[in-house]
């Protein structure tokens, strides 16, 4: 088995076991915040994501995608720099927290404790990105699949502790729930950081060449500016959805209370089923980037459109059945969150957006790895505007509500998987049926 059906195996086999405890995780959340609650938990997660984004300033992408192309001697002196470059954003991005976060009208609904969670995830997610990076292009996929598998079990275990020891009431559910999620990041950082010393010690006594910290921020940055702007770009998005959409609600005649509840079952409900089997995709996602860079820098275009077609293959394997148990068992998916709810519906019309992001993940690595980041920034920019304004257009009418929202989002996802396909063909010269 080569090198990238086994790093993706590995990846997918802990995700799985990941995915089934982060929809345990989730009705956890739906029944202990309640149907509000978990529209505000829901709510606030974009946010975590856009700090997440920032903070990392996906140093894993860059790096992996310099350890993948470049000889091992120059491994230890990249991973210094970078390290060192880590520090300094941790402390830029801190002080702008500290001075911006508190003072941002989102806050205001949550327990006042909530930014300084925010705050100390900075620097857990800043250094554990060198971390994650070195593994993701050494191809040691052993120690992401842990460290994945690790983030979910802890937050379960410590909702699960928490919650049966005693009872909170709304806005202190929601801190807890916030805590747990910051705690699981904490431990993996102390495992992904504990495994990078050692690995930086065993590539101590192997013989090593000196980079200058020019070169190397010169190098990471060339990749990680254009890739950060992309995740930002999604990060705002996610963040902005859930407003656009009580917006449309509201305009459309549904009182603001009620829109808000609507948003928790799709995202808390719909998202969570749906997303499932995304899992997959993300493994292949972190496997392909360091495969696809090393393959483009040394020309190796055969081996690409082999890649793709592999890629392709699996998605479609997986994918086809999948959103088919979404439209025909719906129900009974749905009612292990709430009984009787429209997520059932929701489930069914979103099976176009489901499935046209299985394909778009893996089809982002190809991007990434062959060097088109910013072909992937436009093909977001382009479908998110144009998904967002129909999300809103439909979304406003009073016969179509949360109908033409998912509407909206379906057509977006659609354009969004056509760029990127007919872009990466056309890259590596190959045909759009896959077939020269």
């Amino acid at each position: 088995m080569n090198t990238f059906l086994k790093g993706a195996l590995l990846l997918i086999i802990a995700a799985f076991i990941g995915e089934c405890i982060e929809f345990l995780v989730n009705i956890v959340l739906a029944r202990e915040l309640g149907e509000e609650g978990l529209g505000l938990y829901m709510s606030i997660l974009p946010t975590i994501v856009f700090i997440v984004v920032i903070a990392s300033i996906e140093l894993p992408i860059s790096i992996s995608k310099f350890v993948a192309e470049k000889e091992e001697i120059f491994h230890r002196s990249m991973l210094m720099h970078a390290l060192r470059f880590a520090s300094i954003c941790t402390i830029v991005f801190v002080g702008i927290s500290l001075w911006i976060l508190p003072m941002i009208p989102v806050f205001d609904r949550y327990h006042p404790l909530v930014p300084w969670l925010f705050i100390l995830l900075i620097p857990i997610i800043a250094f554990s990105s060198v971390a994650r990076g070195y593994f993701m292009g050494a191809q040691k996929m052993g120690r992401i699949a842990f460290a994945n598998f690790l983030r979910r079990a802890a937050q379960l275990a410590l909702l699960f502790f928490v919650f049966k020891a005693a009872s909170f009431d709304d806005e202190v559910a929601i801190f807890i729930a916030l805590c747990t999620l910051v705690a699981s990041e904490l431990l993996v950082f102390g495992y992904l950081f504990f495994s990078f010393l050692l690995q930086m010690n065993v590539l101590k006594r192997k013989p090593r060449a000196a980079l200058t910290g020019k070169k190397v921020r010169k190098t990471l940055l060339e990749v990680s500016i254009p890739t950060t702007g992309l995740r930002i770009f999604h990060a705002a998005a996610f963040a902005v959805k859930p407003f656009l959409i009580k917006e449309a609600l509201v305009r459309a005649g549904m009182i603001e209370s009620l829109a808000m509840t609507q948003y928790g079952k799709l995202a808390g409900v719909a998202f969570a089923i749906g997303f499932f089997p995304a899992f997959i995709a993300h493994s292949l996602l972190i496997v392909l980037i360091p495969t696809v860079s090393e393959a483009y820098s040394k020309g190796e275009l055969a081996r690409l459109r082999s890649l793709l077609r592999k890629v392709m293959a699996i998605t479609a394997a997986y994918g086809f059945p999948a959103v088919c148990v979404f439209y025909f068992f719906a129900e009974p998916l749905t009612s292990l969150f709430f009984e009787n709810s429209p997520a059932v519906r929701y489930l069914q019309l979103l099976v176009p957006y489901f499935l046209f992001h299985f394909f778009v993940i893996p089809m982002q690595a190809f991007l990434i790895g062959l060097g088109l980041v910013k072909d992937a920034f436009v093909h977001a920019l382009y479908s998110t505007f144009f998904s967002f304004g129909m999300m809103f257009f439909l979304g406003a009418l009073p016969s179509m509500q949360m109908d033409g929202i998912i509407l909206g989002m379906n057509m977006g996802a659609v354009l969004l998987t056509l760029l990127h396909y007919v872009t990466i063909c056309r890259k590596i010269k190959i045909g759009l049926f896959l077939l020269k």
